[in-house]
């Protein structure tokens, strides 16, 4: 990273990061002035916006550090079965967003991929949380596996708003956020989607979408089939 991205980086990252701080700042300094002054009802709902803004800058902080391995080169690539790694982390899901059905669609005897596990299981968080942030209660999440010709597909289909042609470009830009009613209640750093693509890019992967507005959003990560003579070759000059 040249400096002067490196200076543009900081800067985006410092202004992030101030609007979750000063609202943490602020209402745990109004809960201890004022403690007595203020009735349980506020005090919960300002302990709340605490939380909030809490797991925002973790959130924040967490993207920023896996930017940072990912440029750093720190992946390890084995051999992964797609179907279960998915199927290990749908639970938490559903137990997150119990207002939303999520259902999986493997492909039965998918084959496996040269992949780093942690980081396609972040990747699948990634577009999977999207897709319960940003749909409407009581809608659809599918995610399903698939496979053509020497590639796996996989997918990862909602019921939401949508996206807008004219917003396509900046669905993988650091720091983008794509404003609707949905986005505009939903807390978010615009790094997620960002992190996504870097992280499929370093395992020889592609990432797409298809989307119609008011309609849904299908996101689609494509990795090659794992190939037993290329791992071979790989760990012999690793």
């Amino acid at each position: 990273m040249n400096n002067s991205i490196q200076d543009e980086f900081i800067s985006t990252v410092s202004h992030e990061m101030r609007t979750p701080l000063t609202s943490i700042r602020g209402f745990s300094q109004t809960l201890l002035s004022s403690w007595d002054r203020i009735d349980d009802d506020n005090k919960k709902k300002f302990i709340k916006i605490i939380e909030e803004q809490s797991n925002r800058l973790i959130n924040l902080v967490e993207n920023i550090l896996t930017v940072s391995k990912a440029n750093a080169g720190s992946i390890v690539m084995k051999k992964v079965f797609i179907n279960a790694s998915i199927d290990s982390i749908i639970p938490m899901f559903k137990e997150q967003y119990k207002y939303h059905k999520f259902e999986f669609v493997p492909q039965k005897d998918l084959p496996a991929a040269r992949l780093d596990d942690d980081k396609f299981q972040q990747i699948m968080t990634n577009l999977i949380d999207n897709a319960g942030k940003y749909s409407k209660d009581g809608s659809t999440i599918t995610i399903s596996t698939d496979t053509k010709g020497e590639s796996i597909i996989i997918k990862v289909k909602d019921e939401g708003v949508g996206i807008r042609q004219e917003d396509g470009d900046k669905l993988f830009k650091k720091f983008s956020r794509i404003e609707n009613h949905l986005t505009s209640k939903t807390q978010g750093n615009g790094l997620g989607l960002y992190i996504t693509k870097q992280l499929v890019e370093s395992m020889n992967g592609s990432i797409t979408f298809e989307s119609e507005e008011n309609k849904g959003t299908v996101f689609i990560v494509t990795f090659p089939v794992f190939n037993e003579e290329e791992a071979l070759k790989c760990s012999q000059k690793s």
